[in-house]
């Protein structure tokens, strides 16, 4: 499944030279802090790993939906649809969410 590269880049561009590392994953690629997945791009969608206490909140946001592959919802992780970052504060704010809760987590 191909992803979108556009998208990639405008993360990119958000990080800056903060420390990350980008894998292929879930069919898209994933970027990583200390280890951890904090955000990345299945598709067109936005993956967001925010955290089982930021998760209902997460999912009350516009655009946002369950992260759902299996059947089964990745309960902590949401799709966020491309009406949701369209503008580059929403994609910052939504790269953040991800990046606060990774910073909470022991380096793998």
């Amino acid at each position: 499944m191909a992803y979108d590269e556009g998208l990639a880049e405008r993360i990119r561009e958000v990080l800056g030279r903060s420390p990350v590392d980008e894998k292929k994953m879930f069919g898209g690629i994933a970027f990583l802090s200390r280890g951890h997945m904090f955000v990345g791009i299945t598709s067109d969608a936005l993956m967001v790993r925010v955290g089982p206490d930021a998760y209902e909140s997460a999912l009350r946001q516009p655009h946002a939906r369950v992260m759902d592959f299996t059947g089964r919802p990745l309960r902590g992780y949401v799709f966020v649809d491309a009406p949701g970052f369209e503008s580059d504060e929403d994609l910052a704010t939504w790269i953040k969410a991800g990046r606060d809760f990774v910073k909470s987590l022991p380096a793998k």
